[in-house]
């Protein structure tokens, strides 16, 4: 039996849908691996954004002793979301985890003082003393966000700078 043209055609045809097959599949699943730190990148980043809302929140308090008590809770509850996602980080993507560690500490630092100084403030019992005469500062935070946020990039693949919509944004937002 010889090899004909036909068979040699079929066989790269198998060869070639196989190819492609298994080239869609790694692509797939890269893309659902990066997708899905993405995601757990997000939620981290959430956490700590949340903590650093506690010294507004804390100044806006309920005098009640069921006020006092959800606010310690929802701390409580933050610093086990920052442990949880430490620990996610630490597993899935170490460099990562450094640098939001980092991030962690410093809103512990900087945010925790203002926490502490919110709770000696006294209670504003109006509506119009719910607006804050001023905004806690969050250099510290936010310079350890970009950092994070520029090595979670860097995790995902993409470019260590901002695009320029993101560049755009911030430029107004500091104005």
């Amino acid at each position: 039996m010889t090899w004909t043209a036909a068979q040699t055609t079929a066989v790269i045809a198998i060869l070639g849908t196989a190819l492609t097959a298994l080239l869609t599949y790694g692509l797939n699943r890269r893309a659902a691996r990066r997708e899905r730190r993405a995601l757990a990148f997000g939620e981290a980043l959430s956490a700590v954004e949340d903590y650093a809302e506690m010294p507004y929140r804390i100044r806006r308090r309920p005098g009640t002793q069921e006020g006092r008590h959800q606010l310690t809770e929802e701390v409580s509850r933050i610093y086990s979301r920052l442990a949880f996602h430490q620990a996610v980080l630490d597993i899935e993507a170490p460099a990562v985890a450094a640098a939001y560690r980092q991030l962690a500490n410093e809103a512990k630092a900087e945010v925790g003082e203002q926490m502490k100084a919110a709770w000696q403030k006294p209670l504003r019992t109006t509506d119009a003393e719910m607006n804050l005469e001023h905004h806690y500062d969050r250099t510290r935070v936010d310079r350890a966000r970009d950092q994070c946020v520029a090595t979670m990039r860097a995790a995902l693949g993409q470019a260590h700078f901002p695009s320029a919509a993101v560049q755009l944004v911030r430029g107004r937002g500091r104005r």
